[in-house]
């Protein structure tokens, strides 16, 4: 069985863009569009049996008719193939408060055949061509949710982080604890987890949301665990696996280094297998680039913007997102155009 783990596809991202005059849409629409065609047209050459996409499939909770068309237009490409898709509800696709639909439900009103939608803690056994398999969905779980829970009114935001860590991990073994040992299982998570890393090299446990240990996700009884949230692709355990397959396109400079693309796991369906992981490989997509330039102006540099120019056309720059950063004294400022 070969099941592609995404995340994190943020339709909608427009920062750094123009206007394309052949889609009269933005230039960075197209970006993500074109890499997510990549994943696409990879899923359905090597005849993918599952497509995850663990959460973040727009910018924001209320995307554009244009945004929904496009991303439709693929989940729809894939699924007409007979390809099994699995959407989670990330933090970009959730509304801020109960009630709303999230930007995923219209497949689930729909009845789209082959499109799973998943906006709760459940487990839910897939048919694929190459037989069964279980995914627990651990969709964003809104703090709202709790705070509006008499019991969590009172606590200070980091015994709430505390309270919900526990709730979640209590939960969550719950269904694992439900599962089919006979079929193979993966977990689908949106969430911050304690070792992974951000683009900027931060760890996660600087932010001030709540935060899983990955130890509480790396039960082997789960065959893969698939994670969305953070943007960088990276490993946190091996067995299982528990993996961030990170984004696909860059957002902005912070991403400028980090390689983008999506995973392929081939997991074997045999009733007796204990480790069911065949193969695993991150498959890298043609994403922007992205390219900073740090030029100094020294006061024996006679003619600043020369330097510029100079500095600038030693770099490979074409169809790259540039930024050029100058350091220069603050009474020479005056002398760069």
């Amino acid at each position: 069985m070969l099941v592609i783990h995404t995340a994190d596809i943020h339709i909608g991202v427009e920062n750094y863009s123009r206007p394309d005059p052949e889609s009269r849409t933005s230039s960075r629409l197209q970006d993500f569009l074109t890499s997510f065609d990549e994943l696409v047209d990879y899923a359905i050459t090597e005849k993918a049996d599952l497509v995850l996409v663990c959460g973040d499939a727009y910018k924001s909770r209320n995307p554009t008719q244009t945004h929904q068309r496009e991303f439709v237009k693929r989940i729809s490409k894939l699924a007409q193939k007979g390809i099994q898709v699995f959407l989670l509800a990330g933090n970009h696709d959730s509304p801020n408060v109960p009630g709303p639909a999230t930007t995923l439900d219209i497949f689930s009103t729909l009845e789209i055949e082959n499109v799973h939608v998943a906006s709760e803690l459940k487990t839910e056994v897939i048919k694929t061509p190459n037989g069964n398999i279980q995914i627990i969905s651990l969709p964003w779980i809104r703090k709202g949710d709790f705070m509006s829970l008499l019991e969590y009114t009172q606590l200070s935001n980091e015994n709430l982080n505390k309270a919900i860590e526990e709730k979640l991990i209590a939960d969550l073994n719950k269904e694992i604890g439900n599962l089919d040992s006979s079929l193979p299982s993966i977990l689908a998570s949106h969430v911050s987890v304690d070792l992974a890393k951000t683009s900027s090299e931060k760890s996660m446990t600087l932010g001030k949301d709540y935060i899983l240990p990955t130890k509480s996700l790396a039960n082997k009884k789960l065959d893969y665990v698939a994670l969305g949230h953070v943007h960088r692709h990276q490993v946190l355990n091996d067995d299982p696996p528990v993996v961030y397959s990170g984004s696909l396109e860059r957002i902005d400079f912070g991403e400028e280094k980090d390689s983008k693309g999506f995973c392929a796991i081939t997991i074997s369906t045999g009733i007796g297998d204990r480790n069911r992981i065949e193969s695993y490989k991150f498959v890298e997509v043609k994403a922007r680039r992205f390219k900073t330039i740090s030029i100094v102006i020294e006061d024996e540099d006679e003619y600043p913007n020369d330097k510029i120019l100079s500095e600038i056309e030693k770099h490979e720059i074409k169809n790259a997102i540039v930024q050029v950063i100058v350091e220069v004294h603050a009474s020479r400022y005056r002398e760069i155009s």
